[in-house]
């Protein structure tokens, strides 16, 4: 517990400095920072950080990295909540972006942050790690931001509602393609980041893909659970709203004891070999 509480300390120093409030842009940077600095438990960077070390770099040469995979995260959530996705008035217990910014900011936020990402992955280089990483780092985030990530499986996010309360193998098969690509695409990418910029060799590298591609599984398992079992005030968002809206999730697909059976075979499944 204290490495992670250390770990988000420094990841939220270094996002606080990524963006100082300046012109120009001013308000584009206000709301940068109202869903970069909202909170959150910093999962995805303290990933990347973790992995880092494993492989034998130093954590100092992934911070940008780490941050870089946590405002491509902060991005997708101003987008996810906008009215023509998910339509959310209430994130981390704080009103949503576009609330507060307006729709039009809003999407310009979410443009700005990504760019940022890139821009702040880039720099890896003035921490000694070679360009070759550095741009097969990128390609690993270009792929779990665009159609091959987070973009697919909103994109089936959206096409899969409502549903049919069958559950057959069709429904399951795409309600994993959804948490492959949504969910677990960037902590994916963000242990395997972390390896390339620590400088691990491939074999290294792809197993920690494998592992965090379970972790977030099993991190959208638990998510759909809490939304069905816990208060909006438990959540710090909207409880319950997937499931009154249709949407593919497990408890309504799978039911909720049964969905935990899954996260426990999840644990020792073998992604983690």
């Amino acid at each position: 517990m204290s490495y992670m509480i250390s770990k988000a300390t420094s990841v939220n120093k270094a996002l606080d400095e990524a963006v100082p409030l300046c012109e120009p842009v001013l308000k584009i940077r206000e709301a940068m920072r109202y869903t970069l600095l909202s909170g959150g438990k910093r999962v995805r960077p303290m990933l990347c950080l973790a992995a880092c070390e494993l492989v034998g770099g130093q954590d100092s040469t992934a911070m940008p990295a780490a941050c870089a995979v946590e405002m491509i995260h902060a991005s997708s959530l101003i987008q996810d909540d906008l009215p023509c996705m998910d339509d959310d008035s209430f994130r981390r217990g704080k009103p949503t972006n576009h609330k507060v910014f307006g729709e039009d900011i809003a999407v310009l936020t979410a443009d700005a942050l990504i760019a940022l990402a890139v821009k702040k992955l880039v720099t890896s280089t003035y921490f000694g790690v070679s360009p070759e990483r550095v741009l097969r780092a990128v390609l690993e985030m270009a792929k779990a931001v665009g159609t091959e990530g987070l973009v697919a499986g909103q994109a089936a996010d959206l096409a899969g509602e409502p549903m049919s309360l069958e559950e057959d193998k069709a429904g399951l098969e795409h309600l994993e393609f959804i948490h492959i690509h949504k969910t677990a695409a960037l902590l994916e990418a963000a242990a395997v980041i972390g390896a390339i910029i620590g400088g691990g060799s491939d074999e290294e590298i792809e197993r920690l893909r494998r592992y965090a591609r379970c972790i977030g599984l099993v991190f959208q398992v638990v998510d759909d659970v809490l939304d069905v079992t816990k208060s909006s005030e438990e959540l710090g968002k909207t409880a319950g709203k997937d499931l009154i809206a249709g949407k593919l999730t497990n408890p309504r697909v799978m039911g909720v004891e049964k969905r935990g059976n899954i996260f426990k075979g999840l644990i020792q499944t073998r992604w983690f070999r």
